[in-house]
C-alpha cells in the first residue's frame, strides 16, 4: 500500500500517480525548491536542501549474549565500562575499514531494497557471530507503509502483542519496541521498521544519534534545581515501565540518555539488561536494582562537574545505603524535594487561577497567544507493576494558540473573520495538581461583498461564541447534537438579516466556516464550505481533517475519478454555507477526535489552502511548530507571508492550536496485555 503525500490517500504498490488528488509516488518533490526528485535522494540537486529523512538501523546477529560483570566490579565500574564500550563501537564505526561489498556505503540492508546504508558496517561484522552493529539508512520507498506499521494499525494485531509472543512476521528483538510504543511520550524510541535477514536482525528506528546529551545539558547553569527532580522523577518512571522487559540498562548507559527538542528526557535505543554475579552466591546473577539507578544520577553530577543540593545529596545517600529500596518510595522522596523547590519559588501560586482569553480579529490583526503550561506538573507515586497496555490515557500538558488575518494581494477589503476563546483552569494543592483547558476556535471565510461577507463572518463568530457560552458548562465537550443546533442558529442569524435586507441570488451574503473545541485531551470539530481544519503531528504528519463542501469532492464521494470531477466548470462552487439557505439546507459535519500526541491544529481560509499550499509545505513551515521552542505568533506571520507569495488572489486567515500532552499515570488505567 502507498500512501499519497500529499492527501494520505492509500493507493495499491502498482500505482504511480495517487487515485485521489493525482499527486506522483515515485518521485518526490524537494519542499524548498519545488523541483522533484528520486525517492532515494538524500539532498536537492538544485537548492542543497537535505530532503530524505534519516533513519537508524541496528543489524544484531543471533546468538548474541551479554557478557556478565566480574564479582569483584562494582555497579558504578559496570555502567562507566559500559559507556565506554558503546563509546568504542561508535568510534569503531566511524573508522574507515575494509568493508565488504554486502555492507558497503550505498548498498541495501534489506532484499526489497528499501533501506540505504549512508555508511559502512564495521568490518568484522559481516563474520560474527555474536555481535552488533548500528548504521544510518534513507527509506528510499517513503511512500510505503512498513510491516511494523501494518501491524500496529490491526486492533487484532495489538491485543497479542507481548514479547513472549512469537510471531514469524515479527523479529525477536523488535517486540519489546512494539509494545512500548504507545510510551514514546515517556522518550520510549520510534520503531519504524524490522525484519529477519538470515541469522541477522534488523530495526529501523527514529535516528536520535545527533540529539543533545542529558549529560551536556546537566552542564548548562540555566538548568534548575526542579527541572533536574523532575528528569529524576522521569527516569523511575521509565526504571518501571522498562523493567518488565529486562531493559533497565537503557536508562545506565549515559550515552544513551538524551534529550528532545522540548528538553524532555528520551532514549536513544533499548538495552538489554547486564547482569551481574550475587554479591551472597556468586553462582547466581542478579539484575540491576534502583541503586544502579543512583550511581547514574551521581554520575551526571560528576562527569559535569555540577554541584548537589542538600535534598537530593541526602537521597543519593540513602539509595546507595539500601534506606530507599523501591521506586515508590524514592518517587515519594522526589515529590518532597519538588513541593519544597516549588514553595521556595512560588510561594503564591496555591490558589485557583482562571484565565479567559478572547480574541476576534480582522484586517492584519494578530491574536495573543494563550498558554497553558504544566511542563513542572508531577505526578503521584505510581508503579507499573504489570506489563503494560497498547492503550495509554493522556492528560494535557500545554495548550497554546495564535491567529492572523490579512486582505491579500488582490482584494480591496478582508471578509474573513476569527475568534479564539480559552479558558484555562489550575489548582495548585500541597500533595497534587490539577489542571485543565477549554478552547473554542472559529474561522469563517465570508461571502457577498462590502457589507455583506464581513458581516456574515463575524455575525457567525459572535453567534457561535455566545452559543456556546450558554451551552458549554459541563466538564465534557458537548454532544453532537448541542454543536449541530449551535452552528444551525449561526445559519438562522444569517440568512434572517438576508430576508430583512431581501437580498436574492449572489447578493445573498454567506460564510464558511469551522469550528474546533477542545476540552483536555478530546477535540470536537463541525464545518461547513471550504475552510479547512488540518492536523500535524510528527509520527502521523499532515492530516486533512475536513472534507471541503464543493461540488467537485461531491461528486467524487458518488464514485466518479478525482481527474473527472475537478474538470467540471463548477468544481469548486460550494455545495453548503452559512446563511443563504435556511436551516433545511444545512448539514454541518461534526467529528469528534483525541489528542494522543503533541498536535498542531490549524484552521484555514481557502487563501492559505488553495493550491495545495499546506500539502507542499507543511513540513517547512507547520512541522517544527509543535515544538515548545517554536513561537506560533511568527508561524503564522510566516504562514500569511507564504499564502501571498503563492496565493495572494484572496483574503487569507490561520488560527493555530498547539496541544502538547503527556502520559496521565496517575489514572492507573495499566491493563495486562
Amino acid at each position: 500500500m502507498l500512501i499519497c503525500p500529499q492527501c494520505n490517500f492509500e493507493n495499491p504498490n502498482s500505482n504511480k500517480f495517487c487515485q485521489n488528488c493525482g499527486a506522483s509516488l515515485t518521485e518526490k518533490e524537494c519542499q524548498q525548491c519545488g523541483v522533484f526528485l528520486p525517492l532515494n535522494a538524500i539532498q536537492c540537486h538544485s537548492c542543497d536542501t537535505v530532503c530524505s529523512e534519516i533513519w537508524l538501523a541496528i543489524a544484531i546477529k543471533e546468538g548474541t549474549e551479554v557478557v556478565g560483570i566480574d564479582e569483584e566490579e562494582t555497579e558504578e565500574q559496570a555502567v562507566q565500562e559500559q559507556g565506554e564500550q558503546t563509546e568504542e563501537l561508535e568510534n569503531t564505526e566511524n573508522l574507515p575499514q575494509q568493508t565488504p561489498n554486502l555492507f558497503a556505503t550505498g548498498s541495501y540492508l534489506d532484499c526489497e531494497k528499501r533501506y540505504q546504508m549512508l555508511e559502512p558496517l564495521p568490518a568484522f561484522f559481516e563474520n560474527a557471530v555474536n555481535a552488533q552493529a548500528s548504521v544510518k539508512v534513507i527509506d528510499c520507498q517513503p511512500y510505503q507503509v512498513s510491516p511494523i506499521k501494518a501491524m500496529l494499525a490491526n486492533p487484532q494485531f495489538q491485543e497479542s502483542i507481548n514479547p513472549s509472543v512469537t510471531k514469524a512476521q515479527i523479529p525477536s528483538l523488535a517486540k519489546t519496541y512494539i509494545a512500548l510504543q504507545p510510551y514514546l511520550n515517556l522518550g520510549i524510541p520510534y520503531i519504524h521498521d524490522a525484519w529477519q535477514l538470515g541469522n541477522m536482525q534488523v530495526i529501523v528506528l527514529e535516528d536520535r544519534s545527533d540529539w543533545v546529551y542529558l549529560l551536556e545539558l546537566w552542564q548548562d547553569d540555566k538548568i534548575t534545581s526542579l527541572q533536574i527532580t523532575h528528569y529524576f522523577y522521569q527516569m523511575t518512571q521509565l526504571w518501571d515501565l522498562l523493567e518488565p522487559f529486562n531493559c533497565r540498562q537503557s536508562l545506565l548507559d549515559l550515552t544513551n540518555l538524551r534529550v528532545d527538542e522540548d528538553q524532555s528526557l528520551v532514549l536513544q535505543r533499548l538495552c538489554v539488561d547486564i547482569r551481574k554475579k550475587s554479591e551472597s552466591s556468586p553462582e547466581q546473577e542478579e539484575l540491576p536494582t534502583i541503586k544502579a539507578l543512583g550511581k547514574i544520577w551521581q554520575a551526571l553530577f560528576s562527569q559535569s562537574q555540577r554541584t548537589q543540593f542538600g535534598q537530593l545529596l541526602e537521597l543519593l545517600g540513602n539509595l546507595e545505603s539500601g534506606k530507599i529500596a523501591t521506586t515508590e518510595e524514592l518517587r515519594s522522596h522526589l515529590q518532597l524535594i519538588s513541593q519544597e523547590l516549588q514553595g521556595e519559588s512560588k510561594q503564591s501560586e496555591n490558589n485557583v487561577e482562571n484565565n479567559l482569553s478572547i480574541d476576534c480579529c480582522e484586517d492584519e490583526e494578530i491574536s495573543h497567544p494563550t498558554i497553558l503550561q504544566l511542563d513542572e506538573l508531577e505526578q503521584s507515586p505510581t508503579k507499573i507493576d504489570d506489563t503494560p497496555t497498547i492503550v495509554l490515557p493522556m492528560q494535557l500538558a500545554s495548550l497554546e494558540n495564535a491567529g492572523l488575518t490579512d486582505v491579500g494581494k488582490q482584494r480591496d477589503h478582508n471578509e474573513d473573520y476569527f475568534g479564539i476563546e480559552t479558558k484555562i483552569h489550575k489548582v495548585d494543592l500541597p500533595k497534587s495538581r490539577v489542571a485543565g483547558a477549554r478552547g473554542l476556535y472559529i474561522l469563517c471565510d465570508g461571502m457577498g461583498g462590502h457589507a455583506g461577507g464581513e458581516v456574515a463572518s463575524e455575525l457567525a463568530v459572535s453567534t457561535l461564541r455566545q452559543y456556546f457560552e450558554e451551552h458549554w458548562q459541563s466538564e465534557g465537550l458537548p454532544s453532537e447534537e448541542v454543536i449541530r443546533e449551535g452552528v444551525l442558529q449561526a445559519n438562522q442569524a444569517i440568512h434572517e438579516v438576508n430576508q430583512q435586507d431581501a437580498r436574492s441570488g449572489v447578493g445573498r451574503m454567506g460564510t464558511t466556516l469551522v469550528l474546533v473545541l477542545i476540552q483536555d485531551t478530546r477535540v470536537a470539530v463541525a464545518h461547513v464550505g471550504d475552510s479547512r481544519l488540518y492536523r500535524v503531528t510528527r509520527k502521523g504528519g499532515l492530516e486533512q481533517i475536513t472534507v471541503d463542501h464543493e461540488v467537485g469532492q461531491r461528486e467524487i464521494s458518488r464514485g466518479v475519478e478525482s481527474s473527472i470531477a475537478y474538470s467540471r466548470p463548477d468544481a469548486y462552487q460550494l455545495t453548503q454555507a452559512l446563511g443563504p439557505r435556511d436551516n433545511n439546507f444545512i448539514a454541518p459535519e461534526v467529528q469528534f477526535l483525541e489528542i494522543n500526541e503533541d498536535s498542531l491544529f490549524v484552521l484555514s481560509s481557502d487563501g492559505l489552502s488553495d493550491n495545495d499550499l499546506l500539502e507542499k509545505y507543511w513540513q517547512t513551515n507547520l512541522l517544527n511548530l509543535i515544538s515548545s521552542e517554536a513561537n506560533l505568533e511568527k508561524g503564522v506571520r510566516d504562514l500569511i507571508e507564504l499564502a501571498n507569495q503563492y496565493n495572494g488572489h484572496d483574503n487569507i486567515t490561520v488560527v493555530l492550536v498547539r496541544a502538547k500532552v503527556r502520559p496521565n499515570l496517575d489514572s492507573q488505567i495499566i491493563d495486562n496485555l
